[in-house]
């Protein structure tokens, strides 16, 4: 076996990837590549969780955006997504959030045998090393470290308190025994510095001689004969190369980037293939289909508080690295919501954060003020990632089709009014500018909580949160081991998997799915 053969190709370093191919290398008898085009996470950018809006449209920031969104006024959405060893892991907000039991049993019911709740769990605890130590939810002793948030501003308690003024129920853990309710998320972080599954999966198997990973390097398209994949081609600072895998590759590129390689390597439809310009080499209809995100747009209102950072951090960065405490380590409440009472879960999930969001959240939310940001935890919309061009370095169509179906504008609606409801309670009228005319003059907020005015307001606000997912359809383009249906030794391992969206953040069920995809790859192997 030359140096330019592997027994395992992954293909994308994120959440799902690293966690594939560290635990697959855990095997001293196979040889594992990961593939990732970005450049190594170093330096404070990617240790420091509130630096994480300086990575936004940079290159370490994929930068994708949508084709116009008629529910979105006719905007183009921003997608950012991490170009970087580490993937989104090393750009996102840390929450550690897995979804509710409904999601996985929803996915079992759907045809995917062990999908379950009951069968996930495990794999969830498996990664844990978490501070509430080890229960029926929580496991110790993995790698991913899952911290209570350590530095709550007053702003943040009062609104989880004024939550409950407004009659929501506190719930201690998100990931517990149940999920409605409003409190702190737990975030995966170290010592206040980030925890990203770069950080969590790789840096302790750095030193195994049978784990290679390749970085800068650009997945073009995979090689087969037959319906065997025998290679991937890459491009690694402008040298194309072809890497031979002798039993299995896996694709963790994320939900636009898994669909786009498997379209641009002939595996998908076929009348889209053909049309741009590929040679079909496996007709598989649902590649690119199904596709789903959580959007939705933050209220927010002025305080009269100090702002969170000034433009000096020095010394809030020195507090960080010596207490691992402070406004760098940035924390976030929130909670999650039902919009009626006959849905099966909650079905609104808000995040509360510190500032002003503005600008899709490009601009770093130093004004001193509170947000509120709801969204459709379960939205019924579909869309799709698409070919734009046959060559391979071109990005993917996307197309959200965000808001489309009916219901999802109404449980928005419910957010928002619901948001409005929390804001206007005592406890954070005495510490908020809360009056909906200025913040609405503003453009914060909508102008009144009637139907119109926050339809308006949606329309012109709401963005992406960036949990795309549903593009390599569990059921539908792999089955339930993750295997590509009709390819004989290609699986793909990340969002894109998932049936439905889960109802909340998507970094843990991410490094879930890459735990469950080596484990299948494991048990294959014998």
């Amino acid at each position: 076996m030359d140096s330019e053969s592997y027994d395992y190709i992954v293909v994308g370093a994120g959440s799902s990837g690293c966690a594939v191919a560290a635990r697959l290398s855990e095997n001293p008898d196979v040889t594992v590549a990961l593939i990732e085009a970005g450049p190594p996470a170093r330096g404070r950018l990617f240790e420091i969780p509130a630096l994480f809006s300086q990575q936004l449209k940079t290159a370490y920031d994929w930068d994708f955006e949508t084709d116009p969104e008629p529910q979105l006024g006719g905007r183009r959405a921003y997608l950012p997504r991490g170009r970087v060893v580490g993937g989104t892991s090393s750009m996102n907000t840390m929450l550690y959030v897995r979804g509710h039991r409904y999601d996985y049993d929803t996915w079992e019911r759907l045809g995917n045998p062990g999908w379950g709740y009951d069968d996930v769990l495990p794999f969830f605890k498996k990664s844990e090393d978490n501070e509430r130590g080890a229960d029926d939810f929580h496991g110790v002793g993995g790698p991913l470290s899952v911290s209570n948030p350590n530095s709550v501003h007053p702003l943040l308690t009062a609104w989880v308190e004024a939550a409950q003024d407004a009659g929501h129920k506190y719930n201690a853990d998100f990931n517990g025994a149940e999920q409605e309710g409003v409190g702190y998320h737990q975030v995966t972080q170290r010592n206040g510095l980030r925890c990203s599954s770069a950080r969590a999966f790789l840096e302790p198997a750095a030193g195994r001689p049978n784990l290679t990973v390749l970085p800068s390097t650009t997945a073009l398209r995979l090689g087969f004969d037959g319906s065997r994949a025998t290679g991937l081609e890459v491009d690694h600072l402008g040298t194309v190369r072809t890497i031979r895998v002798e039993r299995e590759i896996v694709l963790s590129l994320g939900a636009y980037n898994s669909p786009h390689l498997l379209l641009q390597s002939g595996v998908g439809p076929a009348d889209e293939l053909t049309e741009g310009g590929i040679t079909p080499l496996h007709d598989l209809p649902d590649v690119g289909r199904n596709m789903q995100d959580h959007t939705g747009c933050f209220i927010s209102f002025f305080s009269e508080t100090e702002p969170l950072l000034g433009p000096d951090t020095s010394r809030e960065e020195e507090l960080l690295r010596r207490e691992g405490i402070g406004p760098m380590a940035w924390n976030e409440t929130g909670g999650f919501f039902s919009s009626s009472d006959d849905v099966p879960a909650p079905d609104i999930q808000v995040h509360a954060a510190l500032g002003i969001v503005r600008d899709e959240g490009l601009a770093a939310p130093l004004e001193p003020g509170m947000s509120f940001g709801p969204y459709v935890a379960r939205p019924a919309s579909r869309g799709a990632v698409r070919l734009r061009h046959s060559h391979p370095y071109a990005k993917p169509r996307i197309f959200h089709n965000y808001l489309a179906d009916p219901d999802d504008r109404r449980r928005l609606r419910e957010g928002v009014r619901l948001c409005m409801r929390i804001a206007r309670e005592q406890r954070l009228t005495s510490l908020l500018q809360a009056d909906l005319r200025a913040a609405a003059d503003a453009g914060l907020a909508p102008v009144s909580d009637g139907d119109q005015d926050i339809d308006d307001f949606i329309r012109t606000q709401s963005f992406s949160f960036y949990h795309p997912s549903g593009t390599c359809m569990m059921g539908k383009v792999v089955d339930h081991e993750l295997r590509v249906r009709g390819l004989e030794n290609v699986r793909v391992a990340d969002t894109s998997i998932m049936p439905t969206l889960v109802t909340g953040n998507t970094n843990a069920p991410a490094i879930m799915i890459g735990e469950r995809a080596a484990a299948f790859i494991r048990a294959s192997a014998g």
